[in-house]
């Protein structure tokens, strides 16, 4: 998703996480954010600590920072 974003606004300037381009579902083309799963930010980080810490991280590390007007959006899709 995040390539073809890319494609489609390639003079934009994108704000990009480290490590979670494949939890992209989006972008808000409005303010030319890019919309993150929160569920698949989590399960990427899975891969390198249990639940519990990936949670933690992902909410004061990643979710938890302002960089800006275009931090990207957190979209909580775990139902």
């Amino acid at each position: 998703m995040l390539e073809y974003i890319v494609e489609c606004y390639p003079d934009e300037e994108l704000l990009v996480p480290c490590g979670l381009d494949d939890a992209v579902i989006g972008i808000d083309e409005n303010s030319m954010r890019l919309i993150y799963s929160v569920s698949k930010c989590i399960e990427i980080l899975m891969k390198d600590m249990d639940r519990e810490k990936a949670v933690d991280f992902f909410e004061f590390n990643v979710c938890g920072g302002y960089v800006g007007e275009r931090t990207p959006i957190w979209c909580d899709d775990d139902f």
